[in-house]
């Protein structure tokens, strides 16, 4: 057998095992990426792949965050919470599709990135608010809320990144939560004043920011 032989059969066992070692590291990245309760990407995972998506004209971003959920924790305790808050997410994934993706960004707000063929959102997404308002199957029918979303065209604002359309969408979100309209579309306007990255009526936001437009 020659030099070479010897060489590249003695290097087969490293390079699998190098092999096995970058599966490993994937799954574990994977694993990371992933939040435990929900399965759904957390904010790095959800972040990299809404970026790549919303090189799509035809992207729409969605905030969603659950209506008096610390009333239902306090009320029925965290269990109860956290089998709602994995309701949600699994409809919600479930309406987004394949082709978009969706996120858990912490405790009860959600995002999700979208592609609409046929401008349909305006159509759609009261549909979905009530459907993540329904019950929880094999729950007590009383552990259920509502839940509040925002959302904005990415066309509508070529200039802003994945930040600037989220702050967006929670600011249509909020405005939703506030007048119990169950949904709201981003309109044309500019952006609360905010500090630290907060809207106005999050703590931390200057209480005299001027209010966005909305429609």
């Amino acid at each position: 057998m020659s030099t070479l032989a010897t060489i590249l059969l003695s290097a087969l066992p490293l390079a699998a095992g190098w092999a096995v070692h970058v599966r490993w590291l994937r799954g574990c990245l994977n694993t990371a990426r992933r939040d435990p309760l929900t399965g759904l990407l957390t904010r790095d995972g959800f972040t990299r792949r809404a970026t790549v998506l919303l090189k799509d004209p035809r992207a729409v971003v969605v905030l969603a965050d659950v209506d008096r959920f610390k009333c239902i924790n306090d009320t029925y305790g965290h269990a109860a919470g956290d089998v709602l808050l994995k309701a949600i997410a699994d409809r919600l994934a479930h309406h987004v599709g394949p082709a978009g993706v969706v996120g858990r960004l912490g405790g009860d707000e959600f995002a999700a990135v979208l592609i609409d063929d046929h401008e349909l959102t305006a159509g759609i997404l009261p549909l979905l608010h009530h459907v993540l308002a329904r019950p929880v199957d094999g729950q007590d029918p009383a552990v259920q809320t509502t839940v509040s979303l925002g959302w904005v065209r990415a066309a509508d604002f070529p200039a802003d990144d994945l930040s600037g359309l989220l702050r967006r969408a929670d600011e249509a979100m909020y405005a939703a939560k506030q007048g119990r309209a169950g949904t709201r579309r981003a309109g044309l306007g500019r952006l609360f004043a905010t500090v630290t990255g907060r809207r106005a009526g999050r703590p931390g936001a200057r209480a005299d920011a001027p209010m966005v437009g909305v429609a």
